[in-house]
């Protein structure tokens, strides 16, 4: 293999990686606050509460938009057998991202026609069928796909196990805690008092449900069991447990110290970054768990670099007005904001 044809699907996982990692990131504390809607039935607080992500929230999809390119363009072997594979859930999955946006524009409206606490259900009700579902299709992936000469074998519901149940309900925890801890960060008063409540039960949650998955990855797949027992492997994977405990120290520590304001998310940050880079060090070098790898499944070299030349130059432009967009909306918001 010459070195193009190796190392551009190494520089296109990485890529691929980023644009994951950062959707979930932006969109995990987005959809979480929907999610909250749930807990919090104060029609004020819930005012405030969306007002933290409504000058931001619907740029967070481009991230998923261009993992799909990625996915669709870069490694088409990946996306032939993944789509079919998981059709459902990442049907539910866009489904219910397109009505939760339309419960978001619609809910203030609403209310003066009598129908503002139907769209806040569709919010809340969208925002966790979005969370569940992409924890469901990654919970699909870890458990490897049914694949007979590079295409997928086998039936629409190969997906649904408990395993990926079990995913896509740590996964809408997971986002929730994100979002509680936002508010944390962005809000004060009795809201935020109340999500230190909400973080503080929802935490031990999510790190048994992270401890529950990785711990049933490693009798899934030999392979994923050799990265985290065999060396130089461990040496890359060791530091992932050690720095989660680590951080709940901090998490729980921060949660007790009123002026706190940003810890309690920049630790769930870590946590969610700590999982997917494990993640990653697990199913490597694998697009299709467990037989298909990234250079099985990725279009000429030609075209990679083609399209390589594109992101380059569109990617940080995306990053750059994201950062912007967040610093000029940095700040706390309060009831006052609402009335703006």
């Amino acid at each position: 293999m010459d070195t193009a044809a190796y190392w551009l699907p190494v520089v296109w996982g990485v890529i691929l990686a980023v644009a994951i990692t950062i959707y979930v990131v932006l969109d995990g504390f987005d959809l979480g606050i929907g999610i909250l809607f749930g807990l919090e039935r104060d029609r004020d607080r819930r005012d405030v509460m969306i007002n933290t992500i409504a000058p931001t929230w619907d740029g967070n999809e481009t991230w998923m938009v261009l993992g799909g390119a990625v996915l669709y363009g870069v490694f088409p072997g990946a996306y032939s057998v993944l789509l079919p594979a998981l059709y459902l859930p990442i049907l539910l999955m866009l489904i219910a991202l397109i009505f939760r946006g339309v419960a978001f524009e619609f809910r203030v409206i609403g209310r003066s026609y009598g129908y503002g606490a139907f769209w806040d259900f569709g919010f809340m009700a969208g925002s966790f069928i979005a969370a569940f579902c992409q924890g469901a299709i990654l919970g699909g992936v870890i458990q490897g796909v049914s694949v007979t000469e590079d295409a997928f074998s086998g039936g629409p519901f190969d997906w649904l196990t408990p395993f990926s149940i079990f995913c896509g309900l740590a996964v809408a925890c997971g986002y929730t805690l994100l979002g509680a801890c936002w508010l944390i960060w962005r809000t004060e008063g009795d809201l935020q008092q109340k999500c230190r409540r909400w973080a503080k039960r929802l935490a031990p949650l999510f790190l048994i449900s992270i401890g529950l998955i990785s711990s049933f990855m490693l009798l899934i797949h030999v392979s994923y069991l050799h990265r985290w027992t065999d060396m130089p492997d461990i040496l890359f994977v060791a530091p992932v447990p050690v720095l989660t405990l680590i951080l709940a120290i901090v998490f729980w520590r921060s949660l007790s110290q009123p002026e706190a304001h940003k810890t309690p998310f920049a630790c769930v940050l870590g946590w969610f970054l700590l999982c997917l880079s494990g993640f990653g060090i697990s199913i490597w070098p694998y697009a299709v768990p467990p037989k298909l790898t990234l250079w099985d499944v990725s279009s000429p070299p030609s075209s990679q670099l083609f399209q390589l030349v594109g992101t380059v130059i569109i990617v940080p432009v995306i990053l750059g007005y994201t950062i912007w967009s967040y610093r000029v909306f940095r700040g706390k918001v309060t009831a006052a904001d609402s009335h703006h």
